[in-house]
């Protein structure tokens, strides 16, 4: 069993509205060289949670910290530019807050991470610190 002490949450960086789905991210990541899809959970734009990558395994999501740390995409997060922007629809933003709860409860003490606090980018679009 892998000690878990962080969750890090991360935006599919596609344009707001567009549906994307696990297999579509496997894909992605399979082409990018990784054995599977790297995050664990995936939340759709009508706020479903969908399984990635088992709990058990390591992921592939954040360099430095895939081995301590449980990876949550949503589906989203720039606009029709290719622009950071939270694009989370409200069913998204109760899934996240759900999902996070479920975690914080089965992982006692973790805490939670934006993937920007851990690499240059904007990813996952708004501040999680925050919100979460």
């Amino acid at each position: 069993m892998r000690k878990i002490n962080k969750i890090i949450i991360h935006c599919s960086a596609t344009p707001e509205g567009r549906p994307v789905s696990v297999k579509d991210i496997d894909r992605w990541h399979r082409e990018r060289g990784f054995s599977e899809i790297g995050y664990h959970w995936v939340v759709y734009l009508d706020g479903s949670v969908h399984p990635g990558r088992s709990e058990d395994v390591a992921g592939a999501h954040t360099v430095g910290h895939n081995a301590n740390s449980i990876g949550i995409c949503y589906i989203g997060g720039v606009d029709k530019n290719m622009k950071a922007k939270d694009t989370r629809t409200a069913e998204q933003k109760m899934a996240l807050h759900e999902l996070v709860a479920k975690l914080k409860n089965k992982y006692p003490g973790t805490t939670v991470h934006g993937h920007n606090e851990f690499a240059a980018k904007a990813c996952p679009s708004f501040n999680v610190q925050t919100e979460l």
